[in-house]
């Protein structure tokens, strides 16, 4: 663990600690780390907070199951604040957003678009069925429709693909994606399961190089 010894906590022991979604990019929450929670945070691999409000340690998800589970933490130019990557299991604030930061002061501020957001809105479709959306008519006739659809856009990517139209196969493979994730909405499966299904094949394959080079 470096620079551990160079970060700057304040005269009351705490440091600031920028919480980002590490697959989007998006601010999180500003929280505060002492030594000991931040002890904690690295050994555990989940965020663990001070709470200033009722003076205790605090682990992030320990009665909400939101745990945060930490990719990197990264200290600014002054070591005076910290930057924690995360991989989140829900939501963030404990109102239930995503973010602690929804309240606009200057200027509109547009969500970014993410897999994981269209993925949020395609459960609430699902547990709101709202008349006359597409998505609403998927989920209600049901798995063997949205397979169906899949299989549909699979071959419209491979017919585009073939035909080397970079537009069209944007667009189908676009098509693509939207049913898959309806998919996994059907069946409860998350973008982050695909996500570290990913991880562990891109380590095994980083190791089998390493392993080749040698």
């Amino acid at each position: 663990m470096q620079n551990l010894e160079k970060l700057k906590f304040d005269r009351n022991g705490l440091i600031p600690a920028i919480v980002v979604d590490d697959a989007t990019g998006k601010v999180l929450t500003l929280a505060y780390m002492n030594r000991e929670s931040l002890k904690i945070s690295l050994e555990k691999g989940l965020t663990c907070f001070w709470s200033r409000s009722r003076q205790e340690l605090w682990l992030k998800g320990e009665t909400s199951g939101n745990y945060q589970h930490i990719v990197s933490v990264t200290a600014d130019c002054d070591y005076d604040a910290l930057e924690v990557r995360v991989r989140k299991d829900g939501p963030a604030c404990h109102l239930g957003t995503d973010s602690c930061f929804t309240n606009p002061v200057l200027g509109a501020r547009e969500e970014p678009f993410s897999l994981e957001g269209l993925y949020g809105l395609l459960l609430e479709r699902k547990q709101q069925l709202p008349e006359g959306s597409y998505t609403t008519y998927l989920f209600q006739k049901g798995l063997d429709k949205i397979l169906k659809k899949v299989g549909e856009e699979c071959t419209e990517v491979i017919i585009a693909g073939k035909a080397r139209d970079e537009k069209e196969t944007v667009y189908e493979i676009a098509d693509l994606a939207y049913h898959v994730l309806v998919l996994m909405a059907q069946l409860g499966i998350t973008p982050e399961q695909i996500r570290r299904e990913l991880a562990s094949r891109h380590v095994i394959d980083h190791k089998v190089k390493q392993e080749k080079m040698t």
